[in-house]
């Protein structure tokens, strides 16, 4: 019951800084609605978000492109917006506008009413700050198309709020209607000092939400040959109807059309391997693209845009295309020999895009981490027909310097890696040659000897004795490393025959001796 309440933190209009009561109180809000059996109920609440106000000169005119621009400090309070109650919203209080008279210093207050069209991601805008996230918010004013002339049109306001997690909304707000001159005279008590409309008797200017669209991502990876869903959804008012859907491409200071549906016509433009649900966009509001295949050429801006006959409103998504890369070692295991470089062979292939760490480093049994090494080498980039790149590293190895047993690792970081590739090969001591082997070599020698003399025998005339001393060289330095079979000294194998040269008699014979001396 403590823990529980401390729920109602979490869901005030006042931020809340301490995550580890945010985290109990989501935890109290799950287990009270799994108590419950169904699913949480749903409370309207006040979110209040701080921002900024853009677009207005000291003459209080609209912004126009390459215009003066000012900044202001704002506050946007969302009315009443429906969220989810998951036991965290106990101690959620309506927003109370300052008792201060606004002056042309003061922080604009916007109240928002979203009784007619829903305010998208707003469970994520309540809970931003005990969740971590920022919201980038600000408030300009917008030009409608053809929402009429004269002192008597309604003012516009667009709102977009940005959430660090990429979650991006756009707000089409409608404002009071604008005063001619002679009724700002007359009635300059009623007018925002700043704004110069109709503004409430707390203050604040009052508006009303006729369009929304968002967007759950404002930028995206994928893999080659994917399938990829760019979000878009909107919302109008009742009294609103969308007029047409275009998606767009833009990279490298080109653009170029994917998408375009016009209500009324027979049926959407389309690129290849883009599409579309109509059905879905006139249903439901879902103006989402999907992109099948991807490809290196499909990397960019898509930018989709929604229209209405009085307003549109577009959302950005930036796509970004990441191959991860194959990392092999070459040789696995490499045997320490004295006097001898060896080069070890990293190769890193199918990656994209081109940037790339490669590092090197060794561990020996006396080592309790891992030392990075600095003599590599590395090969240019190589690029294959379908865009992605190869690289290939080189590390040399001295015997003169080296010890063995180590290990040496190649370290490959990339953007599409979630944590770096590591790819070892094992420097390891040669097995000394034992009994078996040197017997081995003594009896092959002997079998050489015997084929020797015979040829021999035949080709002399007269009774033979041979005899054939060899001293076993490198198998005896070998062998004398050994700590289980030390040799030294030479060894002698003697071979006679007696007999007549040709005689083929079966008392001809051959003795053969051996041994170590």
């Amino acid at each position: 019951m403590v823990l529980c309440g401390i729920a109602g933190l979490c869901g005030t209009a006042v931020p809340c800084r301490i995550p580890v009561l945010c985290g109990i109180a989501g935890l109290c809000g799950t287990l009270l609605a799994l108590a419950a059996g169904s699913a949480p109920p749903f409370r309207k609440v006040d979110i209040t978000l701080g921002c900024s106000y853009l677009g207005e000169d000291g003459g209080g005119l609209l912004r126009v492109f390459g215009g003066s621009t000012s900044e202001h400090p704002a506050t946007l309070v969302l009315r009443a917006v429906s969220v989810r109650d998951d036991g965290n919203l106990d101690d959620v209080t309506e927003y109370k506008v300052p008792q201060e008279n606004p002056d042309s210093s003061s922080p604009i207050v916007f109240e928002v009413s979203a009784q007619s069209v829903s305010i998208p991601h707003a469970e994520s805008l309540l809970h931003a700050d005990c969740d971590g996230e920022e919201v980038n918010c600000e408030i300009s004013p917008y030009s409608s198309q053809g929402a009429g002339e004269g002192p008597h049109r309604p003012s516009w306001f667009m709102a977009t709020l940005q959430l660090s997690s990429g979650i991006s909304i756009a707000l089409v707000l409608r404002g009071p209607h604008c005063c001619s001159r002679e009724e700002e005279e007359e009635h300059d008590a009623t007018l925002h000092p700043k704004l110069r409309i109709p503004m409430s008797k707390e203050g604040t200017v009052l508006t009303t939400v006729e369009f929304q669209s968002s967007s759950c991502n404002t930028s995206l990876r994928t893999h080659l040959g994917s399938s990829v869903t760019l979000d878009c959804h909107f919302a109008l008012a009742p009294s609103s109807s969308i007029s047409s859907l275009e998606w767009r491409r833009q990279h490298r200071g080109s653009g170029h059309s994917l998408f375009w549906y016009q209500v009324g016509s027979t049926g959407p433009a389309a690129l290849p391997k883009v599409h579309v649900d109509v059905t879905g966009l006139l249903e439901s509001g879902d103006a989402s693209l999907n992109l099948q295949g991807v490809s290196m050429g499909d990397e960019g801006t898509y930018i989709c845009l929604v229209s209405t006959p009085l307003y549109q409103a577009q959302h950005t998504i930036q796509l970004r295309v990441a191959e991860p890369p194959r990392v092999h070692m070459i040789p696995a295991v490499v045997s320490f020999e004295r006097d001898v470089m060896t080069t070890l062979t990293c190769n890193i292939a199918g990656y994209y895009p081109l940037d790339v760490s490669v590092s090197w480093t060794q561990k020996t049994l006396e080592d309790e981490v891992e030392i990075p090494l600095s003599n590599v080498h590395f090969s240019s980039h190589r690029q294959s027909r379908d865009g992605t790149y190869s690289i290939t590293s080189y590390l040399s190895i001295s015997s003169a310097t080296a010890q063995a047993p180590a290990t040496y690792s190649c370290h490959v970081s990339h953007v599409a890696l979630a944590e770096p590739i590591s790819v070892s090969a094992q420097l390891k001591v040669p097995e000394q040659m034992g009994s078996e082997g040197l017997m081995g070599g003594f009896i092959a020698t002997i079998i050489f000897v015997v084929v020797l003399f015979i040829v021999l025998r035949r080709r002399a005339g007269r009774s033979l004795k041979c005899w054939a001393t060899f001293f076993m060289g490198e198998m005896q330095r070998g062998a004398s490393s050994s700590p289980l079979h030390p040799l030294s000294g030479e060894m002698e194998v003697r071979i006679s025959w007696e007999g007549q040269v040709g005689s083929g008699r079966a008392g001809d014979s051959f003795l053969l001796e051996g041994g170590m001396r």
